[in-house]
């Protein structure tokens, strides 16, 4: 991928190193950090080199009547303005710059205080552009964001302080091609999506490969989010208790598992400190009240947390299940947390997943079984 904004708007920062170049230093740093627990070859899914990220949020800069998309490292004199951004997928870029046409386009009404745009997009070619504005939102502003919507062929959302305007909905369908199953899975604008499509199919596979070794029992998934691994690795257990905190995401996995036609998924909003409490029978909750949590015989346990890594409790109640699939956004805490996994686990299969092109990010993955 070439950008003339490579290094100064903040978001791609590897742009001395060819793509190839920056994988292989990606592998060596993850196989690196693995080393104590792995001694195998680290599974590497490369990504796209341009136009793979369906999400993603710009700064709008004003100068003048004119407004410009804006990203990254602000100077003293206002910020870096983007005049390209091959990192999107085809869906955002073709409308982006159009929508950028029509703000400049209109009076006041699109772009009296408007700070920011964020894209939300699908390999569908559907596209949810919510504008957002440091004031309140008026009819006529409705009209005209109604017009983009036909404009773009795309869903247009308004938000400002305690406002939130909805013209059409507020969600996209994206479906993907899964292990040879179409999965169609509802992503609202407000919850956590895998920003890198391709990518994402490729971390799920890799997770009902190992799904497929154990081919008995039931699921337990904590960081569920709206089922991204849910739905696909459900057809592999018999039942499957996922968990989320997030109230949205729990909705969107809800609608997610009718869409699918999935029925031996049971959803319950706790965070995983909870879940291990519920768990453990160290506390009752009214939310749990209609699941029988005794009727589990969990198999194999998905955990997918944030860049911090797992809480002891949850690694104390992992470490009870015979099968473990830890997919991680940070090695470094993936490393941390294997010091006390191993202790009761051997790990059998490593990846790596670029979900994060261009940047130092890099996500992971490990099954561990039961010694």
């Amino acid at each position: 991928m070439t950008c003339k904004h490579f290094g100064s708007c903040g978001s791609c920062g590897l742009y001395a190193l060819s793509y190839e170049e920056q994988l292989k230093q990606k592998e060596t740093r993850v196989s690196g950090l693995l080393a104590p627990f792995f001694s195998e070859n680290l599974e590497v899914f490369d990504s796209p080199d341009s136009h793979y990220r369906a999400r993603s949020e710009f700064r709008i800069w004003h100068e003048g009547d004119r407004c410009d998309y804006a990203m990254g490292n602000a100077t003293k004199d206002g910020a870096i303005n983007i005049e390209e951004c091959p990192k999107v997928i085809e869906s955002i870029e073709k409308r982006m710059w159009a929508l950028l046409e029509k703000i400049n386009a209109s009076q006041e009404v699109l772009k009296k205080k408007l700070f920011a745009v964020e894209f939300l997009a699908t390999t569908t070619d559907e596209c949810l552009i919510t504008m957002l504005y440091h004031r309140k939102l008026d009819d006529t502003w409705s009209r005209e964001a109604k017009l983009l919507e036909g404009e773009l062929n795309c869903k247009v959302m308004g938000r400002s302080r305690k406002q939130k305007v909805i013209l059409s909905d507020e969600f996209v369908t994206e479906k993907l091609d899964i292990d040879g199953k179409t999965f169609t899975y509802v992503q609202y604008e407000s919850g956590f999506t895998q920003p890198n499509p391709v990518v994402n199919v490729k971390m799920i596979e890799w997770a009902i490969t190992q799904a497929k070794k154990v081919g008995y029992g039931d699921f337990l998934e904590s960081y569920c989010g709206l089922g991204n691994f849910t739905l696909p690795l459900s057809h592999y257990f018999d039942k499957v208790l996922a968990t989320e905190i997030s109230k949205r995401s729990i909705h969107a996995a809800l609608e997610n598992c009718s869409l699918n036609d999935i029925h031996n998924i049971t959803f319950a909003r706790l965070a995983s400190e909870e879940m291990t409490e519920a768990l453990s029978g160290v506390r009752a909750f009214e939310r749990l009240k209609d699941i029988d949590l005794n009727a589990y015989d969990f198999s194999t346990v998905l955990v997918d947390p944030p860049r911090a890594g797992l809480d002891e409790g949850t690694i104390e109640l992992i470490s009870n299940i015979e099968n473990i699939i830890y997919i991680s956004c940070n090695p470094k805490t993936l490393a941390r947390d294997l010091e006390t996994l191993t202790q009761t686990h051997e790990v059998r299969e490593a990846a790596m997943y670029d979900q994060f092109p261009h940047t130092e990010h890099v996500e992971s993955g490990v099954f561990l079984v039961k010694r």
